[in-house]
Parts: C-alpha cells; sequence; structure tokens
C-alpha cells in the first residue's frame, strides 16, 4: 500500500535538503587592515564561502554603524576574499569593528585612523621583512610577531594596541612561494592575525612573491603609482611622515617608469611643508655586509635619489630592505639618509662567514639575527625627529628577549657640532709613504650629542675639488661579531702613500651620532720628501 505525501511535507523535505546542503560560512583569514587615510580604512577577511560582505563598527564596542563592501574569488573555489571600505571617519580616532559574512561573525578589533602632519601627533611604525617560513624553523614569525612585537609593545607602553602602533611595513618575501595559495593563509595572515586586525600593513613585493596574483588580490594598496603598475609602487602620508613602496624586483627594476614617478615624486615632497620625513622601502639591497650576490643595483639608483632630495630639501630620509637576512644599519657620508635592513622575521638567519660579504664603510652594525625595527616619529613641528630601535629575538647560537641592540635617533633640523681644529701636519715636511693627521677632540653645543664619525681629506688644491686621500670612519663598526672601530677616538688618521717633493693641503670635519656634520676645519698644509740613508 502506498501512502500519500501531503505537499507540505515535500516543501519541508526539500528544505531539509537545500539545509544540509548549504555550506556553514567560517572566516578563514581573520580581518586585516589596509590604506589607512584620517577619514577612512579598508577591511578585508577571507570565508570559505559566502557573498555578504559587511563591516559593524563605532566609538565603542557597541559599535551601531554599517558599511558593505564585495566579495570576489580568490583561488577557483568557493573560499571568498571580502573587502569594505569604511568611510565618514574622524582622524587621529580611535574606533572598534567586526566582520559578517552570513552567520560567521568575527570579534570585536580596534583600529586608529592616521592624524594630519597640522595635527602635530606622534607615532610608531614597525618594519620586518623576509618572514618566509624556515622549514627547519617553522614557527618563528609567529614567535617574532606574537612574542615580539606584541609583548614589546605592551610591556614598553601598556594600553590598546592602534594606540601604540601606526602601521606595519614589510620590504617584501612575506611568504616562501607567492604561487602557493595555502602560504598566504597558513604562513603569513593566520599567525600575524592579531597585529594585522588591529594596524595596517603595508608591503612591497620581493623576489619569493613571484609577482603572483593572490599578492594583488590580497593587498589594497595606494593606487598612486604609475597607471599601468598600479600597486608596483606607491606612497602613503602618515602625519609628517612620507611612506614609499617600490619593486625592485626583475623586469621592474629596469623600469624607466618607476624611476621617473619616483624622481617626480620626491621632486613634489621636497616642496610640500607638510612632509618632515621620507621613508622608502624596497626589497633588494644596494650594498649587504653578509651577502654580496644579494645586492642590486636599481636600489643604488634610489639610494641616490633619496640623497639628493634629503640634501636639497633638508628632510632626512631612510630606505629600509630586506633580501639579506640579518639587520644592517648604514648612513650616507654627504646626506641625512640611513639604510636600515629590517630582516629577518622568519627566513633563515644568513650566518656571518656563510656567504661572500664585505666591510663597507657605510654600515655602522650588521647583526645575523632575527627581529624587527621600531621608528619613533616625533610630529612636533618645531623640532621633528624620528628614532630607529633594532629589537633582537636573537639566533639559533644565543637567544634575545626583544633586545634592543641598536638605536640612532636623526632630527630634521641641523644641530652641528662645533668645527673642529686641524692640528698637524703644520706647515711641516714628512715622508711621502705617509703621515698621521691630528685634530682637536669633539665639541658641540647640544646635550648628548657625542663624535660618531671623521671625515678626513688631502689635496694638491685648497679648493679640494679632487682629493688624492679621503677617509670616512664611524664611532663603532660591528663587522664580523667584532667592532673594528674600538679604542679609535676618531681624531687622529694615517694617510696613504703620497707622492714625493709635493704640497698638500687637508682638512677634517667630525659628525655626530645624530648624523649632523659640523662645518670643514681650518685648512694645514705639510710638504714630502724622499728621506735617504747617510
Amino acid at each position: 500500500m502506498i501512502k500519500s505525501i501531503s505537499l507540505s511535507g515535500v516543501l519541508c523535505f526539500l528544505m531539509f535538503i537545500g539545509h544540509a546542503q548549504q555550506k556553514d560560512v567560517s572566516i578563514q583569514i581573520e580581518p586585516y587592515l589596509q590604506d589607512a587615510t584620517p577619514n577612512s580604512i579598508k577591511i578585508l577577511w577571507q570565508t570559505n564561502a559566502g557573498e555578504e560582505s559587511i563591516v559593524e563598527w563605532g566609538l565603542t564596542p557597541k559599535l551601531g554603524k554599517k558599511s558593505k563592501g564585495t566579495a570576489f574569488d580568490i583561488n577557483f573555489t568557493e573560499a571568498r576574499l571580502h573587502e569594505v571600505k569604511v568611510e565618514g571617519l574622524k582622524r587621529f580616532t580611535e574606533y572598534y569593528y567586526r566582520v559578517k559574512t552570513d552567520k560567521a561573525v568575527s570579534d570585536i578589533y580596534q583600529f586608529k585612523t592616521p592624524p594630519f602632519a597640522s595635527d602635530q601627533e606622534s607615532f610608531k611604525i614597525v618594519a620586518m621583512s623576509d618572514m618566509q617560513k624556515d622549514h627547519n624553523n617553522p614557527d618563528k614569525f609567529s614567535e617574532v610577531v606574537n612574542e615580539g612585537v606584541l609583548t614589546y609593545l605592551e610591556k614598553e607602553f601598556g594600553g590598546s594596541l592602534p594606540n601604540n602602533l601606526a602601521m606595519v611595513m614589510i620590504p617584501g618575501d612575506l611568504v616562501e612561494n607567492g604561487t602557493k595559495y595555502d602560504q598566504w593563509k597558513n604562513d603569513f595572515f593566520n599567525p600575524a592575525e592579531k597585529l594585522l586586525s588591529e594596524v595596517p600593513v603595508y608591503p612591497v613585493l620581493g623576489n619569493h612573491e613571484k609577482n603572483s596574483v593572490f599578492y594583488f588580490k590580497y593587498f589594497s594598496l595606494p593606487e598612486n603609482g604609475s597607471p599601468a603598475y598600479a600597486e608596483h609602487w606607491w606612497f602613503k602620508d602618515y602625519g609628517n611622515t612620507r611612506i614609499i613602496g617600490l619593486n625592485s624586483n626583475d623586469g621592474y627594476n629596469n623600469s624607466s617608469e618607476q624611476y621617473q614617478w619616483l624622481k617626480k615624486l620626491l621632486e613634489d615632497t621636497a616642496k610640500e611643508e607638510k612632509v618632515d620625513f621620507v621613508f622608502a622601502q624596497l626589497h633588494h639591497p644596494h650594498k649587504s655586509e653578509l651577502w654580496i650576490p644579494g645586492e642590486e643595483d636599481f636600489s643604488g639608483k634610489v639610494v641616490a635619489l633619496l640623497e639628493q632630495f634629503s640634501t636639497e630639501s633638508g628632510k632626512p630620509s631612510i630606505h629600509f630592505f630586506g633580501h639579506t637576512h640579518g639587520y644592517s644599519r648604514g648612513q650616507s657620508r654627504d646626506h641625512k639618509h640611513l639604510w636600515i635592513n629590517v630582516a629577518s622575521a622568519g627566513g633563515a638567519i644568513d650566518n656571518w662567514g656563510e656567504f661572500e660579504g664585505r666591510d663597507y664603510e657605510e654600515f655602522s652594525v650588521t647583526q645575523d639575527e632575527y627581529g624587527f625595527v621600531m621608528v619613533e616619529v616625533d610630529g612636533n613641528r618645531e623640532d621633528p625627529k624620528f628614532t630607529i630601535k633594532r629589537i633582537s629575538r636573537g639566533n639559533e647560537t644565543e637567544f634575545r628577549e626583544n633586545e634592543l641592540r641598536d638605536s640612532i635617533t636623526v632630527w630634521r633640523k641641523e644641530r652641528k657640532p662645533l668645527p673642529p681644529v686641524a692640528l698637524s701636519p703644520n706647515n711641516e715636511t714628512v715622508h711621502f709613504s705617509g703621515t698621521t693627521l691630528k685634530a682637536d677632540a669633539f665639541k658641540t653645543s647640544f646635550k648628548d650629542a657625542f663624535h660618531a664619525a671623521s671625515h678626513w681629506q688631502i689635496a694638491t688644491t685648497e679648493d679640494f675639488e679632487k682629493p688624492v686621500f679621503e677617509s670616512w670612519k664611524q664611532h663603532e663598526n660591528w663587522y664580523y661579531k667584532e667592532n673594528r672601530q674600538k679604542d679609535d677616538d676618531l681624531t687622529d688618521e694615517v694617510t696613504k702613500r703620497l707622492v714625493p717633493n709635493t704640497t698638500y693641503f687637508w682638512r677634517v670635519r667630525y659628525r655626530d651620532q645624530n648624523l649632523n656634520w659640523s662645518d670643514w676645519s681650518n685648512i694645514l698644509t705639510f710638504n714630502t720628501i724622499i728621506l735617504t740613508k747617510k
């Protein structure tokens, strides 16, 4: 006997089947922040399915406002990447938010909008790079973020994360292979979710990204570079500082378009009174003390542009880089420009002696260690400055618990030391094989400034247009775990072999630890002869 089935029963059955087949939506990548302005911010997250893209936000954890965005494919699967631009925000203000896709709802997080330069607000940046997974130490990036950055900020400053940190800069190599979809979720976003959910991140491409489509899908960076190369190079202003992102990879590092774009941007930046500092980031080093094969000529062209910009505008600059897995801090001789290698935040350390290296005169400190760099920017319009701090996690041989390993402060305004006094040789006759130049002690009217570098010149003409001898030395030169400048007080310098029977002119200038050069000393002369045996 066949029993009849009612219409309502059929509908209920179909609804049951539909619900059984419907996928429960879950968040795969927690929300992370992009492209913050004083009045807006972009929030992205990834789910396993679902089209709804909603951000609920407000000035308190009660939220109260809602913004909608779009969802799009990330890997030809049901997974969806969501992007919402939240607008109508107040500058330098802390907000609460959460994201929602169907029944999947995130925790409540916070973010803080940037200030205008005129607000004169101070802020902090973290710069780190090369966090691609080392399979011998797969959890190192998570350690650097959670036990390093987050623990350091909490201990040093307390309070909420968005109040302590304005942005994260990453000069490339976020993952081991950018073409592998799972690495972005598992090796980059998930380990850093507590940081990136509350602080905007601004990366540039490294060689390990392999110019992957995933990089351009996951990041929504400023589209103010060359139109044909959206998000390859760009700039972002935060308070009194301009952040510039560049692409130093093959196929882009020889682009005259990128070079000309940067040149024009720096010319414009020099005229903008609101900008006190420029921080550029690109992946490859111009020079590397740990790994010479990693050097890139294009980076040298960028450095030259930044040096020229800083000297002509009076606005100090930095180029942050990675590629070499260790920390280095250098400075240009004739310009207020810093060279900062911010690796390694996860990739295997380039240990001393492992690769071909060189002791470059620009670098004062090189360390084969994990860690990150803190940048503290003072927004005071009367006397702005920034401080760089290297916070170390050590290496496989010696662990360091967020140890301060290097620091330098640079003021925008000049704080010149007093010119040194050249002492000897003074109108003397010396042997042509060489002599020792001597000057008086370092003097300055600025508290806490000390003698950090000396620059000596010898020439055959009083205009020093073509020096025949030039020496520039720092007060410290940490190379291969040794300070090669130990016990050098920088007030004398041994010359090289000179030409006999010649009159020479010489002079010296001194620099403090904040990159301020004195004027040149008085000019003295000496003559060279050949001493013969009797």
